[in-house]
């Protein structure tokens, strides 16, 4: 088997300029960038930090050196404690198609095992198509409304997982 295109390592603090700009750019890409979208939330430009705590975890995704893209997990705002969120996932278009995602995706779901979680929650929205067929292939099944209180009203798609 070939080696992946691609490297998976947890974040540093010297990965945060480039994790804030990718989040930024796959944003507007998609057309959230306004209210109630994660593109606003504190934690972007400081996600090494935000991610230290415990129950965390935020992964970089690397090839060629560069970081294009990451995604991490930490309880659910608003949740029970059983559940975690799959956070700020997002790649560059130059990582995207590579396997990637269901890697990362597999990364961060033994990191929520490993914390204790036993269900895992994202949510994301219409457009991002390819991403929610990656969701559905990796386990998720769409539920009918939010779970928690994310802050992230402009969503419109919202998946569970058993873990």
């Amino acid at each position: 088997m070939a080696a992946p295109f691609f490297h998976i390592r947890r974040i540093g603090r010297c990965d945060d300029a480039a994790i804030a700009a990718i989040i930024r750019r796959v944003m507007h890409e998609f057309g959230a960038s306004g209210p109630g979208f994660a593109i606003h939330d504190p934690e972007v430009d400081h996600i090494a930090a935000a991610y230290a705590g415990q129950r965390c975890a935020y992964f970089v995704v690397e090839r060629g050196g560069a970081v294009l893209g990451g995604g991490g997990i930490a309880p659910l705002d608003g949740g029970d404690a059983d559940t975690c969120e799959l956070r700020k996932m997002y790649f560059l278009p130059a990582l995207r198609g590579l396997g990637a995602g269901r890697a990362l995706i597999a990364v961060c779901l033994d990191a929520a095992r490993a914390a204790g979680f036993r269900r895992c929650y994202l949510e994301t929205l219409t457009g991002m198509d390819a991403a929610q067929r990656l969701y559905e292939r990796s386990g998720f099944a769409r539920v009918p409304g939010p779970i928690g209180a994310t802050g992230h009203f402009g969503c419109n798609r919202f998946y569970l997982r058993d873990l």
